[in-house]
């Protein structure tokens, strides 16, 4: 068995998560199973503000993702230029989060030999983090070469755990 908990298939866009779980498929045997984690799509009301939280962690940890590139490449972001923002894509069915520039900048990134422009209100798109409904994730492992053996949804049908057996 292969367990990937938490939401984590979520953050990847369709393609790659097709392709993840298409070799996770290929080096199971007949009859061996995955254990999927998988962020359920609820409603939006509910879900953006888990990714917009008042005390502002979610908005920290994603403007970190400046800091790591200011720290790993040489980068001249100004972080707390960066406004955070949370938006739900019904069409997507995922959380797009963004870091909005609040005034106009040029970054520098170094090791890259790379210069960005950005102007007020510009925003640059960091994560994605796709929701589910039980059927959308028994066709993308089906698709995948996974039949559904069973699942566990929690009380307020945010989350699930899908127990899938290689075909």
């Amino acid at each position: 068995m292969i367990a990937f908990l938490g939401g984590t298939i979520g953050n990847l866009m369709p393609g790659p998560r097709h392709d993840f779980l298409r070799h996770v498929r290929s080096v199971l045997r007949p009859g061996e199973q995955l254990l999927l984690g998988t962020g359920l799509a609820t409603d939006p009301a509910v879900m953006v503000p888990a990714y917009d939280d008042a005390a502002g962690v979610t908005a920290e940890f994603n403007r970190n993702v400046l800091r790591v590139l200011n720290r790993e490449l040489g980068a001249t972001f100004d972080v707390d230029a960066f406004d955070h923002v949370a938006v739900w894509d019904a069409e997507n069915s995922w959380i797009e989060m963004r870091l909005r520039a609040t005034r106009d900048m040029r970054v520098r990134i170094a090791d890259l030999d790379l210069d960005v422009a950005f102007v007020a209100g510009e925003e640059l798109a960091t994560e994605i983090s796709a929701k589910f409904t039980p059927a959308t994730v028994d066709a993308f492992a089906a698709a995948a070469g996974f039949a559904t053996t069973r699942r566990w949804v929690d009380p307020d049908a945010r989350f699930a755990l899908t127990l899938f057996t290689a075909a």
